[in-house]
């Protein structure tokens, strides 16, 4: 499944440990460390949204 889609790595990974690509459709995410590990399926792009306007901080 992960082989038919288009990933695109974060703009901010280096060679960390926290590293996370997005599909160009933006409806998956997954651990750029693990191309054939699971994905998460996810309405990306309202995600992206909630965490810059700080919908997630205490």
């Amino acid at each position: 499944m992960n082989a038919e889609r288009t990933w695109i790595k974060s703009s901010r990974s280096q060679n960390t440990t926290t590293c996370v690509e997005v599909t160009t459709t933006f409806d998956e995410i997954r651990d750029s460390k693990d191309p054939n590990g699971p994905t998460l399926k996810a309405a990306v792009a309202p995600l992206v949204q909630a965490i810059k306007t700080g919908r997630f901080e205490n």
